[in-house]
């Protein structure tokens, strides 16, 4: 059907009125005072509440706390510190090693990314202070793998951003690219092989959260089914591994290539109001706001942007629209931070999700939201 230049005049109309359209406050880059002020409250609100970083966590059972959703929580710590040099964030950090010793969930013999996650601020901390414990554990549970020729470990997409910073690091730290090696034996099956073809889908250049979702599964309106932190998590996977990775690594251009593509699938199904929706590609499943995803995926833009890797003009509006939503809108007076699906691993789980719901577990949430925060906070004018 031909649109007149009247009838499309009329459409823009609608679209600016139904706030569609990219306003100008939209278009503002944050105050960096306001963003570091509101990263601040977050954490604060977290810490108060978790004075012993060594604490067990009590949801429908106890778990220790160097587990994967508070292992994000420290990246995003980490991140913080690296722009706000406040002692007790360091300080909290290392007393939340030393009262796991170093060590992972399950010892030095677990395979499973989850354990692993911790280990990406250990290995940040030795690199403040070369203690060697602070190292030894998590080298010891990663040589393990690199020496193994098993490479099916990685199966959930999740996965992806538990480790892959972890085996980046080491490479780095070691001079050795063994590490590269075997993160990308991992990676490439995690994408082209599990489930029968891999967990990535090229035509939509999104990813499958696990071999559950792959098709035939659908989602109720008939489109695939892309969790938005699932997404995320990848999201956040390969920005932390290009992050550091040498581009004379072999596997780097693909690594970069995935990205791209990866952060411009997630353009058109933005939310009007900043947020992305749990379900991307079906916004009636569960649709609402939802920071986690959102959190991962304006991390990932703004990082792109900061490197001169994505377009600024493309992409800034996109990512200021998910902060102006996240902090005025998510964040509580007192820190709490709203509108996190709790942990699960697709649309359905951790509901319902409101301003006001309690997710089971506090600390991944913000420790997306640090690591958006503070990509934001780089943002030059």
């Amino acid at each position: 059907m031909k649109i007149l230049p009247c009838r499309l005049s009329a459409i823009v109309a609608i679209l600016i009125l139904t706030g569609c359209a990219i306003t100008a406050e939209a278009q503002k880059l944050p105050n960096k005072k306001r963003v570091l002020k509101v990263m601040r409250a977050t954490n604060d609100y977290f810490m108060k509440k978790w004075p012993d970083p060594g604490k067990e966590i009590m949801t429908n059972r106890v778990r220790p706390s160097n587990i994967w959703t508070r292992g994000v929580y420290y990246e995003g710590l980490m991140d913080l510190y690296r722009i706000d040099k406040k002692k007790a964030y360091y300080d909290y950090a290392v007393e939340w090693g030393e009262k796991h010793k170093w060590g992972l969930r399950n010892g030095t013999t677990t395979r499973n990314a989850d354990d692993q996650a911790c280990g990406q601020t250990y290995i940040d901390l030795y690199l403040i202070d070369p203690r060697p414990e602070r190292l030894a554990d998590i080298k010891a549970t990663i040589d393990n793998m690199v020496n193994s020729p098993k490479s099916d470990d990685w199966h959930w997409i999740d996965a992806l951003q538990m480790a892959m910073p972890v085996f980046t690091r080491l490479g780095i730290l070691h001079n050795d690219t063994r590490y590269f090696d075997k993160m990308y034996d991992l990676y490439s099956f995690a994408k082209y092989q599990h489930g029968g073809k891999g967990l990535y889908n090229p035509a939509d250049k999104l990813w499958w959260r696990d071999k559950d979702f792959v098709p035939p599964y659908t989602e109720p309106n008939g489109e695939d089914c892309y969790w938005s932190r699932g997404n995320g998590w990848v999201v956040a996977a390969l920005v932390r591994t290009l992050d550091l990775l040498p581009q004379s690594d072999p596997h780097y251009s693909e690594y970069l290539q995935d990205y791209k593509d990866l952060v411009q699938a997630l353009l058109p199904v933005q939310r009007a109001d900043g947020f992305w929706n749990v379900s991307l590609h079906d916004p009636g499943h569960f649709g609402g706001k939802e920071t986690s995803g959102t959190a991962l995926f304006a991390y990932g833009m703004a990082w792109g942007i900061n490197k001169g890797i994505l377009s600024r003009e493309q992409y800034l509006p996109v990512v200021i629209r998910a902060w102006n939503a996240m902090s005025s809108e998510a964040v509580h007076k007192n820190g709490f931070l709203g509108y996190v699906q709790g942990t699960g691993k697709e649309p359905k789980d951790g509901q319902p999700v409101s301003y006001t719901s309690m997710p089971d577990f506090e600390d991944y949430g913000l420790g997306c939201f640090l690591l958006a925060g503070t990509e934001v906070y780089k943002l030059k004018k």
